[in-house]
């Protein structure tokens, strides 16, 4: 029997109550031990498009629904949760650099080899985060995100998490991505490989991005190779008698990406 295979029929037994977690324990740590590995992700490309792994995201929820919180002791601090942290001595083997005093990988996340881990930053359970991807410093890598290889995540940005409903694709940052500090990504958003983004840019399918470089309005995505940053267009709501003068919404504007940013991204990588 697949991994696959007795997630889903452990999940179909959690929904009338017939599973325990001391049949199910010894499955639960193999899930955990394959994310880590990167065995298994919580979505991956096909034809082009980002798809979740439902079963997945059942074994991730099946974590939670059947393991009791514990008191557990992290930097001499008792914390309570359902899920230890995850155990980071493979790291140096693998090149991968991560500072004291505030960095917390969580158990089921997968960090690849030559990445840099600075503190405080966090990374759940789901999450993926390519080999040499750099996450700085007040980062928060969300449940089940799908970091590429080669990105740099500017301090302070978050990259939101999403776990149920389970055929939600969760938020994608594909490979040589640089996000600039205080970005936020959310919602299953798509950040095209090589893109460049400018800082405290929101990415959300909420907001529209004009695509300058084929003329388009798009939603819940950026294409690859697009040099992005934050604007605000008028809103709909500007004729109202309530508003003085015009009311205006966030937007998202894309063009070419320049040889100037690209040669400054090249620095920050020598930097590394």
């Amino acid at each position: 029997m697949t991994l696959e295979t007795e997630i889903s029929d452990l999940w179909q037994r959690h929904q009338t109550d017939d599973a325990s977690f001391g049949e199910a324990e010894e499955t639960l740590d193999a899930f955990l031990d394959a994310l880590e590995a990167g065995e298994v992700r919580a979505a991956e490309k096909t034809d082009g498009s980002w798809e979740a792994n439902e079963w997945v995201k059942q074994g991730i929820l099946l974590n939670f629904g059947l393991r009791a919180t514990e008191a557990r002791e992290y930097g001499g601090v008792t914390y309570h949760d359902v899920l230890p942290l995850r155990d980071t001595a493979d790291l140096g083997d693998r090149g991968t650099r991560n500072t004291p005093d505030g960095t917390v990988i969580r158990r089921g996340a997968h960090v690849g080899a030559n990445a840099i881990m600075m503190s405080p930053s966090f990374v759940n359970i789901g999450a993926y985060v390519g080999d040499g991807t750099l996450v700085d410093s007040s980062d928060t890598v969300g449940s089940c995100a799908q970091i590429g290889s080669d990105v740099k995540l500017g301090a302070n940005t978050l990259i939101g998490g999403v776990l149920e409903p389970v055929e939600s694709a969760p938020v994608v940052v594909e490979d040589g991505v640089s996000l600039g500090a205080g970005c936020r990504v959310t919602s299953g958003f798509v950040v095209g490989e090589n893109s460049v983004v400018g800082e405290n840019t929101l990415l959300s399918p909420r907001i529209p991005v004009y695509d300058l470089v084929e003329d388009e309005v798009l939603y819940g995505e950026l294409p690859p190779e697009r040099r992005a940053f934050a604007r605000f267009v008028e809103s709909s709501v500007s004729d109202n008698d309530l508003i003085p003068g015009a009311a205006y919404k966030p937007a998202v504007v894309a063009t070419e990406l320049e040889n100037e940013t690209l040669e400054a991204s090249q620095r920050e990588d020598e930097l590394r």
